[in-house]
């Protein structure tokens, strides 16, 4: 949540120098513990808030910051938020383009919260741009609003949506559980057979994934929508077009893009375009209408409806969702 000139706003500079100069009252007071013996994990985004309840269960008390539907990506901090991270255990974030103001943020607390970057635990991947793919507004030396067959980065971007892979999250959930077994270690075993029992789980839901897109020759996924699907199609081999990169602000589509991906999907007999929860899915159905196909609700985890958690609705399930997404797709194809 940067400004011009690249620091945080005033206001939370003030809000956070209040905070160190106040001790815990005024912290308490704005962001309370349900129960202070309890490990408190906070974190900006859904899936590492999934993650860590499902290793802490009930010895252990996790925040998610976004509220059920806030868009991410434009998410901005209030003074509550900032004093709920400092008043947390363990701080986790994604650490990619939208989480700035973190940075700034942690600069701020001279070291005073244990924090971590999803992006630190695994193998990160470069943002990339894919044939037309508009770029507006997310430029890398390119005309605004032209359609980009290849990304030229000055300094390297990464992608920061790690937990779209199964993978990955195994990776998470093993690091995680690490810092939270040594921050209460009195927990430590049970946080250990919590953390094996849902790898295990992720490790299904793997296999469930390679099952279904164990394709010859898959026709690629086609996203009329940003596209924050760079792990995930990279760890199972799929090739894809989309309309926006993963972490751009973009809704309103240019011609040329949309052209060009419904060319896509008649000339390969795409019989669905995709759309990201909680998108209105209007890019998705303007290519579907024009290349006589439909369109299909693809879940990437970052956020989560309050209807779907109020459902008790969590990572895997949602990721399940994918799955049958998937093997609906792939039967269509055949």
């Amino acid at each position: 949540m940067k400004n011009k000139s690249g620091t945080l706003p005033v206001f939370l500079l003030a809000v956070l120098s209040g905070v160190l100069l106040s001790g815990c009252g005024w912290r308490a007071d704005m962001a309370k513990r349900q129960d202070p013996q309890k490990l408190r994990i906070v974190t900006t985004v859904f899936p590492p808030y999934d993650f860590a309840r499902q290793i802490g269960g009930d010895a252990a008390e996790t925040v998610l910051l976004l509220k059920p539907g806030m868009e991410s990506h434009s998410y901005e901090p209030t003074p509550a938020d900032i004093v709920t991270i400092m008043n947390s255990d363990i701080f986790l974030y994604a650490g990619g383009e939208s989480d700035v103001w973190v940075e700034e943020l942690l600069k701020g607390t001279g070291g005073g919260v244990e924090s971590h970057a999803l992006l630190d635990w695994v193998d990160p991947l470069e943002e990339e741009t894919v044939a037309g793919m508009q770029v507006k507004g997310h430029d890398h030396g390119q005309e605004e609003g032209t359609e980009a067959h290849a990304v030229h980065l000055e300094g390297k971007e990464y992608d920061e949506h790690v937990w779209t892979s199964p993978q990955n999250a195994m990776v998470i959930v093993e690091k995680l559980c690490g810092v939270m077994c040594q921050k209460d270690r009195k927990h430590a075993e049970l946080f250990a057979q919590n953390a094996a029992a849902y790898t295990k789980k992720l490790t299904e839901l793997d296999a469930a994934f390679r099952e279904v897109t164990r394709q010859e020759n898959p026709k690629p996924l086609v996203f009329g929508d940003r596209f924050p699907l760079l792990y995930f199609v990279r760890t199972y081999g799929l090739e894809y077009y989309a309309a926006f990169p993963g972490c751009s602000m973009e809704t309103e589509p240019s011609a040329a893009m949309v052209a060009f991906l419904t060319d896509e999907v008649k000339k390969e007999g795409i019989p669905v375009v995709f759309y990201l929860e909680m998108s209105n899915g209007k890019v998705a159905e303007a290519i579907a209408e024009a290349a006589g196909a439909r369109t299909a609700v693809f879940y990437s985890g970052h956020s989560i409806t309050a209807k779907d958690l109020e459902a008790g609705e969590d990572y895997l399930s949602l990721m399940y969702r994918n799955v049958e997404t998937l093997r609906e797709f792939y039967a269509k194809e055949g």
